[in-house]
């Protein structure tokens, strides 16, 4: 696993040295990564001035008020995302995690960055990063883990610590792809747990999707029993509801029934 991992840092390396087509549109790209145009339109919805919940990054309505954080005080402090998980940004996430296309896997981390330093939030100095850990059914379905693989390179393009062990599922939790938002607050109840103290620790959880806070919230609960003072989480894309979900809950809806990855 370690070669296999060095070898895709040597990859990346020499990739960021030479002109490369986008990943999108096929035009000249440098490193890797995506033209200025997709660049743009990638990142757009996070800097077109919707309101967003500020602490999980929502983007709200007309109604305002987070539905997703409404239904539990998150643990968590702050979520720093790059981009919304719609089209075409949700391509370059399914590339990764379906078709193992790694090279991906520093564009990605190179937009998260670059939403995180541009993040008019104070970002606490000594951050840890800590991928969320893969249950052992999508290991070895996937034979990696998507989270880790941003993690690292993100940790090295912001030239942090990154400790994937510090976190480890204490047990086996329900595929979140199958619940709706409501689910997948009770799925992940002492789902994680922490291999030590971290007395004052400020912490960083890394991940691809945040689609309810959920995973973010039961991961910032370890983290803070085990004494972190603090915990952001750095997500690639951040899930919207579906446009008119509120007046669909005030008529009688099932809110389950939003849009979940």
């Amino acid at each position: 696993m370690a070669y296999l991992h060095a070898a895709r840092e040597f990859a990346t390396g020499l990739l960021a040295r030479v002109p490369t087509t986008c990943g999108l549109c096929q035009g000249t790209a440098r490193g890797g990564g995506l033209c200025p145009y997709c660049c743009r339109v990638v990142t757009q919805s996070m800097v077109s001035g919707t309101p967003r919940c500020a602490v999980c990054r929502l983007a709200l309505d007309h109604h305002g008020g987070c539905p997703d954080c409404a239904q539990r005080s998150p643990a968590f402090d702050r979520v720093v995302a790059a981009f919304d998980y719609a089209a075409p940004g949700d391509l370059l996430i399914h590339r990764l995690k379906m078709q193992r296309q790694f090279t991906s896997a520093s564009m990605l981390a190179g937009l998260l960055a670059d939403a995180l330093r541009s993040s008019p939030l104070s970002v606490p100095e000594h951050m840890v990063l800590v991928p969320v850990p893969a249950s052992r059914t999508a290991l070895r379905r996937r034979g990696f883990n998507p989270a880790a693989e941003v993690a690292y390179r993100l940790a090295r393009q912001l030239q942090r610590p990154c400790r994937p062990s510090l976190v480890v599922r204490a047990r086996e939790g329900v595929k979140q792809a199958q619940l709706g938002r409501s689910a997948r607050l009770s799925s992940v109840r002492s789902l994680y747990a922490c291999s030590g103290r971290l007395d004052g620790a400020h912490i960083a959880v890394v991940d691809d999707v945040l689609t309810t806070g959920s995973t973010l919230h039961g991961m910032a609960q370890a983290l803070k029993a085990a004494g972190a003072a603090t915990v952001w989480g750095l997500v690639l894309a951040r899930t919207p509801y579906p446009v008119g979900w509120h007046d669909l809950t005030r008529a009688g809806g099932q809110r389950d029934h939003a849009h979940s990855l």
